[in-house]
């Protein structure tokens, strides 16, 4: 069973009010150079810890967040930049540290990257979760599958869905409440103080992030120094509709792209053979899924079943780099070149990870949301719109599924509008197919942001991280080192990277700066794909820098 388990956590990893501060200005931080063994990397970091209120709107208790920043390689920085990755659920100090070389070429260079684990992730003190015991997690994880791989799967999802709502209740009452993204918002705004830099604030959010950092900016328009959010989150959808149909409006989109994109670079791509074209590509594809459904696969000692083979191509929207990969693999599966018993990687960690993972995503994300749902007739009316949005993605539902029945009420939830005035204005990335943040969803959210600006990278994937450009590299960097927008007619960039070329961000980076150039971080070159057994070849979980809600 471990073996299924393991390839079935991949989709599983998919699966305010304006108080007046009570508390004295923050301490001065105190950085020490991190422990190697909690945040590993090859970059220079430093740790801090800062003491910060547990509960907003009850002065007493205190809550401990741990800090890593990653020094500026031109001293001195003009300033420190604090970043969120998204999730919610998603943690921050490992993951500033893996992608440092981007993000610094991305700031110019002159900034301090600086990042945290919010409340409820896995490397918070304050962690959110339900569960006793690895088989109750287990349970919940394997409980996550798409809403269309049975008849009864939607009945399922919602099943569990309560299972987790009533858990958790029982469980964590008290950290629960404790774990909005109104409440992490204040705590970025007590690390601001704490810098004791020019009490302005400098943030850069992808995906969820752009949820949070659009959130700060509602709550403290006038804190605004530099904010860039890449990968845009609809807020409205996410804090006041039960589901969120925009998200997936570009998904269709980019899973075609798989296959035009492989026929475009034949010699790139296994699955172009035959001279068949990008349709017919998709096509089998499709059929496949259908197929695995009343038949599964057992492929090298697990089964190879409608979850894992959808999880597969989910996952490979993040990041279209690591679309060669999966062309080879699902390749050998469709013509059958595969072993049926050369075992499966055993390692438990991945398993861990996305339980605690699933539990922080929910924790986070029903916090916020406004909406419940008393009836699974209810809900089920409400999900039509998630399965017109999208083919690949519309059936991915559980998320949504628990937050209709979530019982634990937040001692904050952000209940204002987004039509935001910031001292400063804030720009706005997004991809022209981008699976799981689409385009319009950076328009729809900067046009209630005043003097704001979208800029569009044409390529895809989640995120402008995923996609190297040496325009948006110099627009991105122009925003944080002058705070100047993008021209109203120079709004547009580039990919340096078209699909299945292998182009990377290191060679941009070299090409941009100089390969030579005393700044450059001597980190291994930023190159995300989707992580892979050691032994076969499979997607395990998504990189989590990202998690889909």
């Amino acid at each position: 069973m471990v073996s299924r388990n393991v390839l079935r956590l991949s989709f599983a990893a998919f699966a305010a009010l304006a108080y007046a501060n009570p508390y004295p200005r923050a301490a001065t931080l105190s950085w020490s150079p991190c422990n190697g063994t909690e945040v590993p990397g090859q970059v220079p970091a430093e740790c801090s810890t800062l003491e910060v209120p547990l509960d907003y709107t009850e002065p007493g208790e205190t809550h401990v967040l741990d800090l890593v920043r990653v020094p500026a390689p031109i001293q001195p920085s003009k300033g420190s930049i604090i970043l969120n990755f998204g999730g919610p659920g998603g943690t921050g100090r490992d993951v500033v540290v893996q992608l440092a070389t981007v993000l610094q070429a991305l700031s110019g260079r002159q900034y301090d990257l600086l990042s945290f684990d919010p409340r409820g992730t896995s490397g918070s003190r304050l962690q959110f979760n339900c569960l006793d015991n690895d088989f109750d997690g287990l349970s919940l994880v394997l409980g996550l599958s798409p809403a269309n791989e049975s008849e009864g799967s939607l009945g399922r999802i919602w099943a569990q869905g309560t299972i987790t709502a009533d858990t958790c209740l029982r469980t964590q009452n008290k950290t629960g409440s404790l774990i909005s993204t109104a409440f992490t918002a204040r705590d970025i705004m007590q690390i601001v103080d704490a810098l004791q830099e020019d009490g302005m604030l400098r943030y850069w959010g992808f995906s969820y992030g752009t949820t949070l950092g659009a959130t700060i900016a509602a709550m403290f328009p006038d804190r605004v120094e530099r904010m860039v959010l890449d990968g845009v989150q609809n807020p409205h959808q996410y804090y006041r509709q039960q589901v969120e149909p925009e998200a997936r409006t570009d998904a269709d989109a980019a899973f075609s792209a798989i296959f035009t994109g492989c026929v475009a670079a034949p010699n790139k791509c296994a699955l172009a053979r035959d001279n068949r074209t990008a349709a017919e590509l998709e096509r089998e594809v499709l059929d496949f899924f259908e197929a695995v459904k009343l038949r599964p696969l057992v492929v090298q000692g697990a089964i190879l079943d409608y979850t894992a083979i959808k999880s597969y191509f989910v996952g490979s929207l993040y990041d279209s780099s690591g679309w060669p990969a999966l062309s080879g693999l699902v390749d050998t599966i469709l013509t059958g070149q595969y072993e049926s018993s050369s075992g499966v990687p055993t390692d438990p960690t991945p398993i861990r990870q996305t339980i605690i993972l699933v539990q922080a995503l929910a924790g986070i994300r029903c916090s916020d949301s406004e909406v419940r749902t008393e009836t699974f007739e209810d809900f089920a009316l409400a999900v039509q719109s998630m399965y017109e949005s999208s083919n690949i993605m519309g059936d991915m539902l559980s998320v949504y599924a628990t937050c209709s029945q979530w019982k634990i009420e937040p001692k904050e939830r952000y209940t204002g509008d987004f039509n935001v005035d910031t001292k400063n204005p804030v720009l706005f990335i997004g991809n022209t197919f981008d699976g799981l943040t689409p385009l319009v969803s950076a328009k729809n959210v900067s046009s209630t942001f005043k003097g704001s600006a979208v800029l569009e990278v044409n390529g895809y994937g989640h995120s402008s991280l995923v996609i190297p450009s040496t325009c948006s590299l110099n627009k991105t960097s122009t925003y944080w080192l002058g705070g100047t927008l993008p021209e109203k007619d120079d709004l547009f960039c580039e990919s340096d990277a078209p699909l299945y070329s292998g182009v990377t961000w290191e060679e941009i980076i070299d090409k941009y700066y100089g390969a030579n150039s005393t700044t450059r971080s001597k980190r291994t070159p930023f190159k995300r794909s989707i992580p892979v057994s050691p032994k076969i070849g499979y997607p395990i979980v998504p990189h989590p820098v990202n998690l889909p809600w």
